[in-house]
């Protein structure tokens, strides 16, 4: 667990340099197909510190990890068999065997609940790649639930400042989770209907 506080820290460190955008940017495309810290931790602290540039950061963001997430799907297309045994020894494999079941049940919302939730996020887009899910709506997906994610952080950032912050740190698990579940619900609710 160490290795996770001191890469935390390095995040925020980074949050308050002077090419944080960049970093923002390197940060969110490099956890889309092998980084384990999510750019939330580096969104958060950036639009606090200036609220006005929020849906810049947003953006910058989500096209950085739909880039990224293009990285894993090739990664996964191309290269599976050299990264297998990485997953496995990072304890990943049965996340990786339960993405392949979403997908194979949800489709193309598998990406997109994957995109929103705290869920790792490479996972899938390795997996996709792996499956051969078809690129447009992979990528379109991507940018829906990252873009929503990122969005409402941002949003929530410059809306409720350190306060909300405090908020999101302590409940950011129970709140994807929750996000996910309905997120289920309204899908099967429309392929029911279907």
């Amino acid at each position: 667990m160490k290795l996770f506080s001191k890469l935390y820290t390095r995040v925020l460190v980074w949050s308050r340099h002077r090419h944080a955008p960049r970093y923002l940017a390197g940060l969110s495309f490099a956890e889309s197909s092998f980084f384990p810290i999510p750019p939330d931790v580096m969104l958060a602290p950036m639009t606090l510190a200036n609220p006005t540039k929020a849906w810049n950061f947003a953006v910058i963001t989500t096209v950085a990890s739909v880039l990224g997430g293009l990285l894993g799907y090739f990664i996964g297309l191309f290269a599976f068999d050299m990264v297998e045994p990485l997953l496995q020894s990072a304890g990943y494999f049965p996340k990786y065997l339960l993405a392949r079941e979403w997908f194979s049940e949800w489709g193309f919302w598998a990406i997109f609940i994957a995109g929103f939730s705290p869920i790792p996020y490479k996972l899938f887009t390795i997996t996709a790649g792996v499956i051969s899910m078809s690129l447009l709506p992979f990528v379109l997906a991507s940018f829906i639930g990252r873009g929503a994610r990122f969005f409402l952080v941002a949003g929530l950032m410059a809306w409720g400042g350190d306060r909300m912050e405090d908020v999101l740190h302590k409940y950011i698990d129970r709140i994807g989770w929750a996000t996910v579940v309905v997120i289920a619900g309204v899908v099967v609710w429309i392929k029911t209907q279907g």
